[in-house]
């Protein structure tokens, strides 16, 4: 049982204290430092704790505070160190760090979220779905000297990012400190991952020769979107499948040789569209090495449509949580940013996953804003922090998978979900032609609606 001190929390911001409960269960201050002892390979703990590091960058995040300074301000009497030094440790971070925090998050969240049955149905049974895209940090300030006098916009780095679309979870990313780099200069980095039932999707700038039948040589399998610059040979006739949601469905085979001079065969999808692409394609060619009995022509359309998935996620990463802090310049401390943000999105995750196994999956998919659910955390989370001492929290690290996951439950159960629900907008209405002249650059708003009493 909870301590009586949670009781007002619990009653009125049950999704709070679902948070720092997950946060305290995977990610306490003595299991991140040890963690990251093990992990680090050139910086070390020496004043300043790498929990504290991960406490501030996660209360920016999350909204608590609106800058690193800000939240150091509000936590050094406990940190101890000067803001140069978490800034020197800010920019010194790993990306190899960053993106195990995230792997180690995701890898502590699978396990809670199959206790709360919070999963969606296998898209493919026997193997695992990854998703798999880029996603470019926008530019920074432009305050790091050499910066200074440049009109061109700082790219502080970009990164390629995996998820699972059962777990709804990040589960990996592979982050790049050089933001003019091609996101397929990272893809040597993502083979290295590969294992065999993996089925990857991906668009067209994954397309290639290496990736593909490397993919394939390891017992994987790929649904990706076919690039022009794709190299292969047509086999036999393309035979008319069938319609779907999208438009019509037609399959061929095509014959690829890789670099060693392997020969593959693989299926090329194409799907004649009902609506032309945001670019003006007709058609859509998806390649795959998928065998038929895994996964028709229309299966294999239908996954591919489904990477919007990850799409979304970058979508509510940014709507939801800080996590492009435009303040941050170096790439190192940028990239530690977007992956605290990832991990808050795997936190969030956990507490949608607790609400589904309550309330129904359905209910929280279609009717519950995760825009609410931060701003809550945001509202909250500080003030949570001040009235329940730290000493109460250890309860969450002392409970079993399945006791936790019972509190996560009751909690979710208390939510009030009137307080969440989504306001979907009605259609754009098209922007009528303004008018004005150059001689009358600003008009009195008050004077405008003047007039309108008058008609």
């Amino acid at each position: 049982m909870l301590s009586p001190v949670f009781k007002p929390f619990v009653e009125q911001s049950p999704v709070t204290v679902m948070a720092r409960a997950m946060i305290e269960r995977v990610l306490n201050p003595d299991q991140l430092n040890e963690w990251f002892d093990s992990t680090a390979n050139q910086q070390y703990t020496k004043d300043l704790l790498f929990s504290s590091l991960f406490d501030i960058m996660s209360q920016v995040v999350q909204g608590s505070h609106r800058s690193v300074h800000a939240a150091y301000q509000a936590l050094k009497e406990d940190i101890c160190v000067s803001i140069t030094s978490v800034y020197n440790k800010l920019n010194g971070i790993e990306t190899e760090t960053s993106a195990q925090l995230v792997r180690y998050a995701a890898g502590q969240a699978a396990p809670i979220i199959k206790k709360l049955h919070g999963t969606n149905p296998d898209l493919l049974p026997g193997l695992r779905v990854k998703l798999l895209d880029g996603n470019c940090i926008e530019k920074s300030h432009h305050r790091i000297k050499e910066l200074r006098s440049l009109s061109a916009g700082p790219l502080p780095g970009k990164s390629l990012v995996v998820y699972d679309p059962v777990l709804r979870l990040p589960i990996d990313v592979f982050p790049c400190e050089d933001g003019h780099s091609q996101e397929r200069s990272l893809l040597e980095d993502v083979l290295l991952t590969i294992k065999p039932k993996d089925a990857w999707i991906a668009d067209r700038n994954f397309c290639t020769l290496d990736f593909t039948c490397s993919i394939a040589s390891s017992q994987a399998y790929f649904v990706i979107r076919e690039h022009k610059k794709y190299p292969f040979d047509l086999l036999g006739k393309e035979k008319y499948i069938g319609k779907t949601e999208t438009g019509k469905v037609y399959e061929q085979g095509i014959l690829v040789v890789d670099s060693a001079g392997q020969k593959h065969t693989f299926r090329r999808i194409r799907v004649r569209l009902k609506e032309k692409t945001r670019d003006g394609d007709s058609d859509i060619f998806i390649i795959c090495n998928l065998s038929k009995t895994k996964a028709n022509a229309k299966k294999i359309a239908q996954l591919y449509r489904g990477r919007w998935t990850i799409e979304t996620a970058f979508q509510h990463l940014a709507a939801f949580f800080n996590s492009e802090i435009n303040a941050l310049g170096y790439p190192r401390a940028a990239l530690f940013g977007f992956c605290v943000a990832l991990v808050s999105y795997i936190i969030l995750s956990v507490i949608k996953s607790a609400m589904s196994s309550v309330h129904g999956a359905n209910v929280v998919e279609n009717e519950i804003s995760g825009y609410y659910l931060a701003d809550e955390l945001s509202a909250t989370y500080r003030g949570m922090l001040i009235a329940i001492p730290e000493k109460n929290w250890i309860v969450f690290q002392q409970m079993t998978d399945q006791k936790f996951s019972n509190i996560i439950k009751k909690l979710a159960a208390k939510m009030k979900l009137y307080r969440f629900q989504k306001h979907p907008r009605g259609p754009k209405k098209p922007q009528p032609k303004r008018k004005g002249s150059k001689n009358t650059p600003h008009v009195s708003t008050a004077q405008i609606l003047a007039k309108r009493k008058k008609r």
